[in-house]
């Protein structure tokens, strides 16, 4: 296959990009910045949408950051423009690529504890009443960048809505990465109240779910990636301490998380809100999940004799 993969320098491309690279295919990925890779990266252009066979568009600006009110803007507007240019490409196309894969985010489901989300049932948020209100942000990334792929006409294609929980990997500096170093450092204990849901997905399923996607052609609109298990945040963070052999684990109260959050520059929402979210249409599909569970899914990425990167 010719695989495009806008915005695909970052952790989640470079993931698909090896994988479909190994596998022979052609990938090209679409950066402001090019760095040389073993497949292409190229500068942005609407030419390299011709002929392709799936489009992953994952461009975004990172959410790694202190939502004031320009790094807001730069947020929005970089996910909902290049979603809009990559529309723009696949309607100018003479052969437009037969699937449309679309990042979104699991974030856009409401901060709840008491029946998970899926893609039928699942509460959009964005009118929770016992939650920060900046914590509404992000449902307002999420509707308006949804909102702009759902605008965009593609007669010809095939589009799907990822709305992707964590994903987990040996990726240095990724999520899983960084609550690992902390558990080593013995600060591994659970966060706020640890009620907190926790929607994850292992690096592998979340690869093997994106080829799945892609040959199931049936299938389009909503889709969420993660695993079928989610946990509360107490035990998310047990099944770690246990994978690394770690005993104790310092909890991380609220009112530390803010101090810690405001001297990283980012959000306590990454952390609190509970993301109950379960992926009923992989299921229903009858997606093979490898890691549907998430003390043997922190063994394997803890244990597992793959390099990092």
């Amino acid at each position: 296959m010719r695989i495009v993969i806008p915005g695909g320098s970052g952790h989640l491309g470079t993931l698909l990009a090896r994988d479909f690279h190994k596998r022979g295919d052609e990938v090209i990925v679409l950066s402001r910045n090019p760095q040389p890779q073993p497949w292409a990266v190229e500068p942005w252009s609407r030419a390299a949408f011709d002929g392709a066979d799936v489009v992953i568009n994952l461009a975004g600006r990172s959410v790694m950051c202190r939502y004031d009110e320009a790094h807001k803007r730069e947020i929005i507007e970089s996910r909902v423009q290049s979603t809009r240019e990559v529309g723009e490409a696949i309607a100018a196309a003479k052969h437009p690529p037969r699937v449309w894969l679309q990042a979104s985010t699991a974030t856009i489901y409401a901060h709840r504890y008491d029946a998970p989300n899926d893609e039928c049932r699942g509460i959009i948020g964005g009118n929770e009443p016992d939650v920060p209100p900046e914590w509404h942000f992000s449902i307002d990334v999420a509707t308006a960048w949804e909102r702009t792929f759902d605008e965009m006409p593609a007669p010809g294609t095939r589009k799907v809505k990822l709305r992707s929980a964590i994903v987990m990997s040996r990726h240095r500096g990724g999520p899983f990465d960084i609550l690992r170093r902390l558990t080593r450092f013995g600060l591994g204990g659970h966060v706020g109240d640890g009620r907190q849901w926790v929607s994850w997905i292992h690096e592998k399923d979340f690869i093997r779910s994106i080829r799945w996607l892609i040959n199931h052609d049936e299938i389009d609109g909503v889709v969420n990636l993660a695993a079928p298990y989610p946990v509360p945040n107490r035990d998310f963070m047990r099944a770690i301490r246990e994978a690394c052999g770690i005993r104790i684990g310092i909890p991380g109260p609220k009112p530390l998380l803010e101090i810690a959050a405001f001297l990283h520059r980012t959000e306590t929402e990454l952390l609190l809100k509970s993301r109950y979210v379960v992926p009923a249409r992989l299921c229903r599909g009858g997606f093979p999940f490898q890691f549907p569970e998430w003390q043997f899914a922190a063994r394997d990425l803890c244990h597992d004799g793959a390099k990092e990167w």
